[in-house]
């Protein structure tokens, strides 16, 4: 009996090794590419450092600066990036919800080669895919205007100017809205057929199924996409960094752009540091806000 306790024993610890040997790359990486810098940048976000000198002057100032001397420049960068996110997060669900419905249909032939064409898009990297735009919206020899002149539309300036720039980074935005179909999708298969013919056994019609048994089914995606949604529109850069010039920099002067201009082309790490952990703490507030409110959000025991 001994023998045995002490054998269970030796196998329960050589489990324990072998599964902390197989997570232990991932536990590298958290602490090396993740915490590390984290604590790097905590700590020098307290000094005035360039990278080049030691860190000097320890004190508040990288964190009070952008409500006193810099409030302008903060404000602004943080009021377009709300804005671009507040338009693009409902516009996004919309689409993505809209086209997960067409393809869920499994009776329309040849909708997986559809499902693959609204991913494909999601497949282009985005420093790739803001210079591809950079090119489709030239004022002077872009396709986008080429197909405006033939539906005899005059040309639009796209991102060739301050008053439009914002507008069609919110419209260039939608063409990545494919990469949550798959999800979107996966939620609606995982939706009980037992509550959907027992609507169509009561005559209920496509629209009250939609509002009554598949909106409210589909609430944790629902509520999963609104919470990456806001973290993911809060840290816009490489899209609007790819496509900002001179002539619309005022629209598409992003948080996170605004954090890379400080770091590397104003050398100032210290106070880029600084506004990376505002910017954790927006985030982090927001989303600690957004968990108090999913009291809507319908589990697979609630259905």
């Amino acid at each position: 009996m001994l023998i045995n306790t002490q054998t269970k024993k030796w196998n329960a610890i050589k489990r324990e090794i072998v599964g902390h040997i197989f997570i232990l790359p991932l536990i590298v990486c958290l602490l090396g590419f993740t915490f590390f810098p984290m604590g790097v940048s905590l700590y020098y976000s307290f000094f005035d450092y360039d990278i080049v000198s030691p860190p000097q002057n320890f004190g508040l100032q990288n964190y009070i600066n952008p409500f006193t001397l810099d409030w302008h420049g903060f404000s602004s960068s943080l009021a377009i990036t709300f804005l671009y996110t507040l338009v693009t997060l409902p516009l996004n669900f919309v689409m993505t919800f809209s086209m997960s419905l067409f393809l869920n249909q499994k009776h329309i032939k040849g909708v997986r080669v559809f499902r693959v064409l609204y991913y494909i898009p999601c497949l282009i990297p985005a420093v790739v895919g803001g210079l591809l735009w950079q090119n489709i919206t030239d004022p002077y020899y872009g396709v986008a205007n080429m197909l405006l002149g033939k539906l005899g539309i005059p040309p639009f300036d796209w991102f060739s100017s301050a008053d439009t720039a914002l507008v069609s980074l919110f419209i260039t935005s939608l063409f990545g809205v494919g990469g949550g179909t798959i999800i979107w999708i996966a939620q609606m298969n995982a939706i009980p057929e037992s509550l959907l013919e027992s609507a169509e056994v009561e005559g209920a019609g496509y629209f009250r199924k939609l509002f009554q048994i598949i909106l409210p089914c589909c609430s944790p995606m629902i509520f999963y996409s609104l919470i990456t949604g806001v973290i993911g529109g809060l840290q816009t850069f490489s899209s609007a960094f790819v496509l900002m010039n001179d002539a619309n920099a005022s629209s598409l002067n992003f948080f996170v752009v605004g954090i890379y201009t400080l770091a590397f082309g104003k050398n100032a790490f210290g106070y880029a540091c600084a506004q990376s952990w505002l910017l954790f703490v927006i985030i982090a507030v927001l989303s600690v806000f957004m968990f108090k409110l999913n009291k809507f959000v319908l589990y697979g025991e609630d259905f």
